[in-house]
């Protein structure tokens, strides 16, 4: 097949402060055939250290992640990709009445070694990952794109880091309260379901302690833990892969059996697959009410120094719940509270022993939580 030589692409024109640019929609192969991965990078040129391009290098495991993405059915980019186009490449035309912006390779007609080809038309501004994602895949989507045409490298520059610096980065707790949206089943939508009930039932050991959005509830006292810390600690019981098994929601609603080696790493996700998101519930009230019980004075100290009911308290105990689990049992059951009592009676830690000097703020104090808890499981003979 014949290399193509020419793009027309209908447009609506924007002017901003930063200048002039043309709004339009192309199929995400069309794009990739023109753009440039322009990456900052050192080059040595005479001694002399030239620092050329202006994108971060890309990210194998952010573009698999995007690609896999892509594959789901419901998958969408609402967000443009910005470009910046040579403007010796670039024309507007008319046809049938509507302004098209046109692109073609161009050839300098008489210094023939100064040329831009089709496939080096455009560089990428913002939306690196998201383009490369399609690359060598049958995904063929329709993109919003913003077009620069014969911006100067500076202002491409500023653009990017501007695009960038200015997004907030999202509050987790909030991106995990709005599955609640979602249609269907979802291992996050059950997981973000489950802390609710954690937070709002009077008989859970977790009753208004958990910040929905990740900030404090005004007229709540007590929250020492953020949605998204407890979805965390739960979402990997459920699913190896939330992604996937969303999608599948999406399509079936039916999830395969994984067999026994995938109980004994995601204990919740056989009660899942069968619509039995109680029994999670269930096994999380008994768990963490046995903990409260046991250390009850530990469990409601909210102040400072404090650290069994807070993040890394919370950390090592969920982390510890699989094993837990499975010294009780082998099947999907729901142990009672009375069972992990009989395992959290064999600790040797006291209520003073919860703080701060003890087991330190990050992961290594709730590590060291984690391997004293576990000293309470049985020995295997």
């Amino acid at each position: 097949m014949a290399s193509r030589t020419k793009l027309s692409l209908p447009f609506q024109e924007v002017e901003q402060p930063v200048g002039k640019f043309y709004s339009t929609v192309m199929p995400a192969q069309s794009l990739l055939e023109i753009c440039q991965f322009d990456f900052r990078q050192i080059k040595e040129n005479n001694g002399v250290k030239d620092f050329m391009g202006i994108q971060r290098k890309l990210k194998d495991d952010r573009v698999k992640e995007i690609r896999k993405y892509i594959g789901t059915v419901d998958a969408s980019f609402p967000t443009s990709i910005v470009v910046s186009v040579d403007e010796r490449c670039a024309s507007l035309e008319t046809v049938d009445g509507l302004k098209h912006l046109v692109l073609t390779p161009y050839e300098d007609p008489e210094d023939k070694s100064v040329i831009v080809p089709f496939r080096g038309i455009a560089r990428i501004i913002d939306g690196q990952h998201r383009l490369k994602a399609f690359e060598g895949t049958n995904f063929n989507w329709d993109l919003s794109v913003n077009i620069f045409v014969g911006i100067a490298e500076g202002t491409q520059a500023m653009l990017f880091s501007k695009v960038n610096l200015a997004q907030t980065k999202v509050n987790k707790s909030l991106v995990y309260d709005l599955f609640s949206l979602d249609k269907g089943r979802s291992p996050e939508k059950t997981c973000h379901e489950l802390v609710v009930s954690l937070n709002s039932r009077s008989d859970s050991p977790f009753f208004e302690r958990i910040k929905r959005l990740g900030s404090a509830t005004e007229g709540v006292f007590g929250e020492t833990l953020s949605q998204a810390t407890v979805v965390r600690g739960i979402l990997p019981y459920v699913s190896r892969d939330p992604m996937t098994d969303r999608d599948i929601g999406k399509r079936t609603g039916v999830w395969p059996d994984r067999g026994q080696d995938d109980f004994e790493r995601r204990i919740f996700y056989p009660h899942f697959k069968a619509n039995e998101d109680h029994k999670i519930l269930a096994i999380l009230i008994n768990f963490f009410g046995a903990v409260s019980e046991k250390w009850e004075v530990a469990w409601t100290d909210t102040g400072r120094g404090a650290m069994l009911s807070k993040t890394n308290g919370y950390n090592a105990l969920i982390r510890y719940l699989r094993e837990a689990y499975l010294s009780i049992t082998t099947k999907p059951t729901v142990p009672t509270k009375e069972q992990f009592r009989s395992l959290l009676d064999r600790s040797s830690l006291k209520d003073n022993d919860f703080n701060t000097d003890r087991f330190v703020p990050g992961s290594s104090g709730a590590a060291a939580l984690y391997r004293e808890l576990a000293e309470t499981l049985p020995k295997e003979v």
